[in-house]
């Protein structure tokens, strides 16, 4: 895995992510090309960056680790470690944030504003991962990660490896 340089996003070639917290979008582009687009949901504290916010952070991230791969889809997470379950919506506990089948964890690309101190992404445990099919997309409603549906997750997690960068703004 390489680190992007922020001197050279968004990348000409190769996939990136961008991720529109205003509209609630997360899209995957190679070069210059669309590949997909895909509805989130994104912090309902809104966006910023000091940690236990509960905030979604914002400018140039890159996928830091891709956890999950030789997972069942509807693993449940936790500390980025499968607990042994797979989702049960009949099951399932009223309010538990659930971490589901997928994590790209992010690492911030920007000293002072998304990396290091009291901001650092990596160290806020700053996500994408899957989430109940009753949770809304199109909707801030995590708490800080970016959420995503299992299909989409699933697909995006095929096309985007360790050192795809991400551009989360407003």
């Amino acid at each position: 895995m390489r680190t992007p340089r922020l001197d050279a996003l968004p990348p000409r070639d190769g996939p990136w992510l961008e991720i529109d917290l205003g509209a609630q979008r997360l899209t995957l582009w190679r070069g210059r090309e669309v590949v997909l687009s895909h509805a989130i949901s994104s912090g309902i504290a809104g966006n910023g960056q000091q940690e236990g916010s509960g905030q979604t952070p914002l400018g140039w991230h890159y996928v830091r680790a891709a956890i999950g791969a030789d997972r069942p889809r509807g693993t449940v997470f936790r500390g980025r470690r499968p607990t042994g379950e797979i989702f049960d919506p009949e099951q399932a506990v009223p309010g538990r944030d659930y971490i589901l089948t997928r994590i790209l964890w992010l690492c911030g690309l920007e000293p002072g504003y998304n990396r290091g101190g009291d901001v650092d992404s990596q160290r806020r445990y700053i996500y994408l991962h899957g989430t109940p099919p009753d949770q809304p997309m199109g909707v801030a409603a995590s708490h800080g990660c970016i959420r995503l549906r299992d299909d989409d997750l699933l697909a995006l997690f095929a096309a985007t490896p360790p050192g795809t960068p991400v551009w989360l703004h407003d």
